[in-house]
């Protein structure tokens, strides 16, 4: 079965692997220019390196839609820049999923597959997905709606080591992100991490850098632009999170579901 993802960040990339371990093909879109902070566990950075594995898991980017069934014969993830999603009508796949977690739906339409998954605020199941999957930190996360949207966005991140908003970095102004400390590194608070332009961008707790923009990332003020870790533990820049765990599950369970209702076996 061929499932289509749009969007290719962490959250995305932690519902491709657990797909694509369970037996799916599956293939992703990106921009061209990606703004994902968690880059060691998102496929999203195929777009820039041309390979990207996660975990036990390769991506591979597909320069035409024309490649990514060479790409799907080596095992891999294909990742395509088409942020329209054009790929859609040669590719037919039978599952579409929208993680692009834009907070709002970009276009994404319950005619667009057989099955359409939304992922996080935005969509509605039933009016523009058939189904659509919780992204909030708590007791409801990974939790799917048949009827209505997930829970409205707080615009508030979620606890972790008892820090929330504190452990994300913003960029200070408008302008282009460059960083010097890299993913994996311990920071303390008020250390520099990057900058854009003349202005620092500083950690605000002490922990590990565990996620960070790509260098030469256009930002506007208060953009995120990274995100100390306060549990210390290095390691965990480099499995795929809780929470994207927690949504693929929620995003494999609405696929089997639709799926079995399609096929008339439930």
């Amino acid at each position: 079965m061929l499932a289509l993802i749009r969007g290719a960040g962490d959250i995305a990339s932690g519902i491709a692997l657990r797909l694509h371990r369970s037996g799916f093909q599956v293939v992703m879109t990106e921009i061209a220019r990606p703004t994902t902070i968690r880059r060691t566990v998102a496929f999203s950075d195929a777009v820039t390196a041309g390979r990207q594995t996660v975990e036990d898991v390769t991506a591979l980017r597909a320069e035409t839609v024309g490649d990514v069934n060479a790409v799907l014969g080596q095992g891999c993830i294909p990742v395509l820049v088409d942020p329209d999603c054009a790929c859609l009508s040669f590719l037919k796949p039978r599952v579409l999923v929208d993680a692009i977690l834009a907070k709002r739906n970009l276009g994404t339409a319950m005619d667009d597959a057989p099955i359409v998954i939304g992922v996080g605020p935005g969509f509605t199941a039933g009016v523009d997905c058939h189904a659509v999957v919780e992204t909030m930190r708590g007791h409801t996360l990974g939790r799917v709606y048949y009827r209505g949207p997930t829970l409205p966005n707080t615009n508030i991140p979620g606890l972790i080591g008892g820090f929330a908003g504190e452990r994300v970095l913003r960029a200070p102004a408008d302008g282009v992100f460059r960083s010097v400390r890299s993913i994996g590194d311990r920071v303390e608070a008020g250390e520099t991490v990057g900058f854009v332009g003349e202005l620092p961008v500083q950690a605000t707790i002490s922990g590990v850098l565990r996620g960070l923009l790509a260098d030469g990332v256009p930002v506007h003020r208060g953009m995120k632009s990274g995100d100390v870790d306060p549990r210390g533990k290095p390691e965990y820049c480099s499995l795929v999170s809780d929470k994207a765990l927690s949504v693929a599950g929620g995003v494999l369970e609405a696929i089997l579901h639709w799926d079995s209702l399609k096929e008339g076996n439930v």
